[in-house]
């Protein structure tokens, strides 16, 4: 079987529309979250975000085909054109029957569906755009970067919720470890801050209203946390086998080992309480890397800030390290660039690239009151250096997904 290894890495976050200002904002606990300016929230109840700025749509892509993609699929090929710049792959000769492209959104695009039901009721039904439907189904991302790409190999949108991410660069580890692939763009994308998506997930009681303190809304582990904080944006990754980054003089960033996938079986929004489907998410994760959990160095939680979720992902990482919980660092992104629902697992997959490459742990920021039932290392406030060999990344969404991927620093031969 082959081995599988990273060699690109693109973002686009509430920290900086690229890898070097999101990780340098990361690892010096800044937060992303700020008021919502994007329209009128007088009446909804969270009032807070973690938006994309600075994002000019139209200098990359040009205004005629900016008008053809929803956000989120602008999001998506930016991050996308990032990680295949960064894999150097621009002058490299890739098989495109043998490249693909797994690449997620949760909710796809709501904002042009909006827009059109807008169009509608104003204007008519004749006018209502005939690129409503491709521009709103959330496989559209994935489409439009194989066709940027011409890549002719398996090409999907995992919709497993906020876990799409690690779900999508888990099945295109499986897929160039089998051999059905040598290079794969993997990942996930949103852009689902609107009015109805806000008063839905505000009424539904599951978003922070600290309205007043944007920077400190977001809180996961802390005794004070009330809930997660919506943001959007994209994390894309290259995967390939090590054989073919070999071939090429690639530069190598990590080893993807494991990646594990299961179901709470239990609610539609609430986690298990027990955390059953993570602790077999992250089993089944290091299973396949061959690893014990005592040789994980640094665990990058789903932790979203809510009071049962954190609370049932920490119950998970207590049942499967045992006594090596105590002394696994646990690091959450989410206290500074929000819940980015299906981009999560993506943008946070860089971000643990990174922290294994340069030995320093992101910190978990607004630390400020202990919750007694989340009691581990949650390296609070300040970033921290370490040595780092293998880390895991967790990703649960509604439903009861989880997918967790396992990866281990490269070191070269």
């Amino acid at each position: 079987m082959e081995k599988v290894v990273i060699t690109g890495l693109g973002v686009i976050s509430p920290l900086g529309n690229s890898v070097d200002p999101f990780w340098n904002g990361l690892t010096k606990g800044k937060s992303g979250i700020t008021l919502i300016d994007t329209f009128d929230t007088a009446k909804q109840k969270a009032k807070i975000a973690g938006l994309i700025r600075d994002f000019d749509g139209e200098g990359r892509f040009g205004r005629k085909e900016v008008r053809r993609m929803d956000r989120f699929v602008q999001f998506a090929l930016a991050a996308a054109d990032q990680a295949w710049e960064d894999a150097g792959l621009q002058n490299a000769q890739v098989d495109r029957e043998r490249l693909g492209v797994y690449v997620g959104s949760g909710i796809g695009g709501v904002q042009t569906l909006l827009e059109q039901h807008a169009v509608l009721e104003q204007r008519g039904p004749d006018r209502v755009s005939p690129l409503l439907a491709p521009m709103m189904i959330p496989n559209m991302a994935a489409a439009m970067i194989s066709i940027k790409y011409g890549a002719h190999g398996p090409t999907m949108a995992p919709v497993t919720a906020c876990s799409i991410g690690n779900t999508s660069i888990g099945e295109a580890f499986r897929l160039i470890k089998m051999g059905g692939a040598d290079v794969m763009i993997a990942g996930g994308a949103e852009a689902a801050i609107t009015e109805v998506s806000l008063a839905g997930f505000g009424n539904s009681t599951a978003l922070s209203t600290r309205n007043e303190e944007p920077q400190k809304a977001s809180r996961p582990f802390d005794a004070k946390r009330d809930g997660f904080v919506m943001a959007e944006g994209a994390g894309v990754v290259i995967l390939e086998s090590l054989s073919h980054a070999l071939r090429r003089g690639a530069r190598i960033y990590a080893e993807v080992i494991g990646y594990g996938a299961s179901s709470d079986a239990y609610h539609m929004v609430a986690t298990h309480p027990e955390g059953y489907g993570p602790y077999l998410a992250m089993k089944w994760a290091l299973q396949e890397a061959g690893i014990q959990p005592e040789q994980v160095d640094v665990i990058s939680a789903h932790a979203t800030s809510t009071e049962i979720g954190d609370r049932s992902e920490t119950i998970a990482i207590k049942r499967l390290f045992g006594e090596a919980a105590t002394r696994i660092p646990v690091t959450a992104n989410k206290s500074m660039v929000g819940h980015l629902l299906g981009a999560s697992g993506g943008v946070e997959a860089v971000a643990l690239v990174k922290s294994l490459q340069e030995g320093l742990i992101p910190p978990t920021i607004n630390q400020e009151e202990s919750d007694p039932d989340c009691d581990l290392d949650y390296v609070p406030n300040v970033a921290r250096k370490a040595a780092l060999q293998i880390g895991i990344s967790n990703s649960f969404g509604f439903g009861g997904h989880n997918a967790v991927i396992a990866v281990k620093k490269y070191a070269q031969a």
